[in-house]
């Protein structure tokens, strides 16, 4: 029944359950409460009883069924939780597919680039981005594979053979909706503070060692000065004897502490910022350690997680403890005692240990993370689209674009008008006209966010897309710069310029082409640009609602050709069907447009 029903029954469906786990455990949690509270009442009834002539002893039962039920509340307040946690996870795809996802997830403006080809003209980054749609990474590692691979569209970036392996991964991940859930529901936030890149610079740097003959004398000095301590203490601090016991071992664990001070320092100070917030890179290496993957790459990356047969997640969560020591050190009690015990020292020692033991791995650990999570980020999309297809790439060394039935993954599915293009010899680029509104620009994004997803790996929106490894570039959504001192139309030139420059075979996307000048070198300057990008190999779309500019595919036939998008008038409104057609616009509507809003012209 699973399998077969859509993934919005399935998410409807879990959803509920989650939903009626997280009242129940709220009951549950509010009953324990009701009981501790009767046990306190006791408790304090045999307080009052204890000035009659019963034994205070009789304290002992209550103290232990409060316990008992502060432990189990504390199970049901966890419970509550990850169903609330999960609620969200479900939420969060119906509103998915739903098409009302937009501002509600991580955005990855982060990763925005305004010199990077395509990636702002295509609205990669940002809100109601591809990013925002796609990512369901819990690690910023996760977050920065992902966005990387979106940021890959270029020839040569990945091999067929590489992107077929992503394609098994992620079809064997697709159906995990368990496991999608499971690594959704970890942790305290949505994301885990760890900074790959720090804790990967930290881990393989040279560890401090330390001799083991200091190690075993700093133990046996702090456990010397405990002992002392509490021989001190059982004396009532009256003894000599145990006051002076006490002095010389806090003398000479002081003495060791000193010596070790500048070194314990600066391993403080270079763990302080790498390895915080572990507690959720723990819990996601011991979900991936419970699974076995039958695809190749994700068979690589499992086995990437294990080290000497010791898990990987028991190493982490060690590490994670041992940050926390450190970071006790606030703690009243701990600074009370802490130099007497040789806390940091010790605990210095035991991080660098395990550095040396571990360093070496942790690379490998947050790169498997990292490349696990993005996979499942792309799977999960394939999953709530089941009608999407893998891309076919091209074996034989064509150039070529053939895009079947295609539609734009950010707009609705049922709101989607879909079209198809198909580039191929000796066809090369199609000129596309149209007047305003009439859906040029959103055919150049909807080839161009195909073309991210099938050089990513993911499946793309349409029936069918067959093409060759590419090199993505567009120019649809140039600004001015001041801060660079650039007008649009240098903006314009300059994106244009990096287009001409992509590795071959290229791609090239082009929204009403150098719209900041004039009319004549407009048009020379379009098919000099045109023709340059030709000689090169690339292939493409343009548009325009320059008529003349539509000469240019009848000067490169059979190179080039015409399509154009039509309107109609009806009753003194504007109707778009959003559909390709062969051959050049016959019509604008640039006046009816400025009519519509009230302009007497």
């Amino acid at each position: 029944m699973e399998a077969s029903a859509a993934p919005r029954e399935i998410y409807a469906r879990h959803l509920k359950e989650r939903t009626d786990r997280l009242k129940a455990a709220r009951e549950r949690g509010e009953r324990i409460g009701w009981l501790r509270l009767l046990v306190f009442l006791s408790a304090g009834a045999i307080v009052w009883f204890a000035f009659h002539g019963i034994s205070i002893w009789w304290m002992a039962a209550p103290v232990v069924v409060f316990a008992g039920l502060v432990w189990r509340q504390a199970g049901f307040d966890r419970e509550a939780e990850c169903a609330q946690r999960a609620m969200r996870f479900f939420e969060r795809g119906i509103t998915r597919l739903e098409n009302r996802w937009q501002g509600g997830g991580e955005d990855g403006a982060r990763f925005a680039d305004p010199h990077h080809p395509y990636a702002a003209d295509l609205d990669l980054f940002g809100r109601a981005s591809l990013f925002e749609l796609l990512s369901t990474a819990r690690t910023h590692g996760g977050e920065e594979r992902l966005a990387a691979w979106l940021k890959s569209a270029t020839a040569g970036a990945n091999t067929t053979d590489a992107l077929m392996e992503r394609h098994a991964a992620i079809d064997e991940l697709r159906p995990l909706l368990g496991l999608r859930e499971e690594i959704a529901v970890l942790g305290e936030d949505y994301r885990t503070g760890v900074n790959p890149g720090q804790l990967v610079t930290w881990s393989t740097g040279p560890a401090q060692r330390f001799p083991m003959w200091i190690r075993i004398l700093a133990f046996i000095l702090a456990a010397a000065a405990a002992g002392m301590l509490v021989w001190w203490v059982a004396t009532d601090l009256r003894d000599p004897d145990a006051r002076l016991a006490l002095f010389t071992a806090a003398a000479a664990a002081g003495i060791l502490g000193i010596l070790l001070r500048a070194r314990v320092l600066r391993i403080v100070q270079s763990v302080e910022e790498p390895a915080r917030d572990l507690t959720l890179l723990a819990q996601l290496l011991a979900a991936l350690e419970g699974r076995q993957f039958r695809s190749p790459l994700l068979a690589r990356l499992r086995s990437g997680i294990d080290a000497d047969g010791r898990p990987a997640s028991a190493r982490i969560a060690h590490l994670r403890r041992l940050i926390e020591m450190l970071d006790s050190r606030d703690n009243l009690f701990v600074r009370a005692v802490g130099p007497l015990i040789l806390w940091t020292t010790q605990t210095a020692m035991s991080i660098e240990a395990w550095r040396a033991e571990n360093g070496r791995y942790v690379s490998g650990w947050l790169d498997a993370v990292s490349e696990i999570e993005a996979l499942s980020a792309l799977a999960n999309y394939a999953w709530e689209h089941p009608a999407d297809p893998f891309p076919q790439f091209c074996s034989d060394g064509g150039i070529q674009f053939e895009g079947e039935e295609m539609g734009h993954p950010l707009l609705a599915e049922d709101q989607c008008v879909r079209n198809s293009i198909c580039l191929k010899a000796p066809l090369r680029a199609l000129v596309v006209s149209g007047s305003n509104m009439s859906g040029k620009s959103t055919l150049l994004r909807t080839a161009g966010v195909n073309t991210v997803l099938a050089m990513a790996g993911a499946p793309v929106r349409a029936k069918r897309l067959s093409l060759a490894h590419l090199s993505l570039g567009a120019s649809i959504r140039t600004v001015d710069s001041l801060e660079e001192g650039h007008s649009r139309f240098m903006a314009e030139i300059l994106r244009l310029k990096q287009v001409l420059e992509l590795p071959t075979p290229a791609f090239f996307l082009l929204d009403e082409l150098l719209g900041g000048t004039n009319s004549h070198d407009r048009a020379l300057g379009s098919e000099g640009l045109i023709r340059a990008l030709l000689e090169r190999g690339a292939i493409g779309l343009l548009t325009t609602h320059d008529l003349a500019l539509s000469q240019i595919a009848a000067e490169l036939a059979p190179a080039a050709a015409n399509v154009h998008f039509e309107d109609r008038l009806e009753n003194g409104r504007l109707v778009f069907d959003y559909r390709v057609r062969p051959g050049v616009v016959t019509r604008s509507n640039a006046l009816d447009l400025m009519r519509a809003v009230g302009l007497k012209v």
